[in-house]
Order: C-alpha cells, then sequence, then structure tokens
C-alpha cells in the first residue's frame, strides 16, 4: 500500500507525526512536502495528493492544513476524488465505509494529536461497504461529468 501525503507550513507538524505513523505501520508514504514550516500555499500540496490517488499513483491519500477545509476543497476538484475532511477517529470510519472517501483531509488546528494514531489506523483499515450507498457514489460521479 502506498499512501501520499502533504500538508501546507500550518499542517507540516501533524504531517510528519502521519508519515512516521504510517512508517511504523509499514505503510510505503509518498511525501510531497512541504520539507519545513515555510509558509506556502495549500493549493500547491492538495492537489499533488489529490492527483496522486486519482491516477492511481496512490492507493489513497492524506491532506493537512490548518483547518482541512482548504485541502478538501482542493482535493475535491480533482475528478476521481472523494476527499473527507474529518475530526476525530469516528468520521474517518464513517467516510470510509460509507463515502469510500480516499483522501482524508485533517486540520491540525482541531484534530487532537493523541487521536493521530487512530485516525490512521482507521483510514488504513476500513473498508468501503457498498451496496446501498453504491448509487449515491455514482451520483457524485454523474456529477463530476456534467460539470
Amino acid at each position: 500500500m502506498l499512501v501520499a501525503v502533504g500538508s501546507d507550513h500550518a499542517g507540516f507538524e501533524y504531517k510528519e507525526k502521519i508519515r512516521r505513523i504510517l512508517m511504523d505501520h509499514d505503510i510505503d508514504v509518498l511525501d510531497f512536502g512541504p520539507a519545513g514550516k515555510d509558509s506556502v500555499d495549500y493549493p500547491d500540496y492538495g492537489l499533488k495528493v489529490a492527483r496522486a490517488v486519482a491516477s492511481g499513483k496512490a492507493d489513497s491519500g492524506v491532506a493537512i492544513c490548518w483547518t482541512g477545509n482548504g485541502m478538501a476543497m482542493t482535493a475535491n476538484k480533482v475528478k476521481g476524488i472523494r476527499a473527507a475532511l474529518c475530526l476525530t477517529p469516528d468520521m474517518v470510519y464513517y467516510a470510509r465505509l460509507h463515502n469510500n472517501a480516499n483522501v482524508l483531509t485533517l486540520g491540525q488546528k482541531y484534530v487532537k494529536e493523541t487521536d493521530l494514531p487512530n485516525i490512521i489506523k482507521t483510514w488504513l483499515e476500513t473498508e468501503f461497504e457498498g451496496g446501498r450507498h453504491i448509487a449515491r457514489l455514482e451520483k457524485i460521479a454523474a456529477a463530476e461529468k456534467n460539470k
């Protein structure tokens, strides 16, 4: 499994922690940066994560900024991406189970640091249940085609 990660400067600290959590679970990481806390623009990094997932280069992605909103809005502009802004492990569970989210966005301001290991574990272990949720995802895909 390969997970793409990226952040802006405000999410850099969590990106580094998440990268280490993934590596500790023997998950390969595609780190799109940044390399430090110097000010950068979140769309530059959110797009890299989303495009890696959409192209199949990465199996899923995690993008972090201050609130998570900017990364979610950016990632969801990429066709085929279902980015979900989650603040708790429970939100992550349902984003994967019901919505087949393929990019997780997090807000460093709002997500508890102590929740990060469980958030990432839940992200990696939860599978889409399909069934009644497939028709809803097909409606989203149809909307992408009709922009």
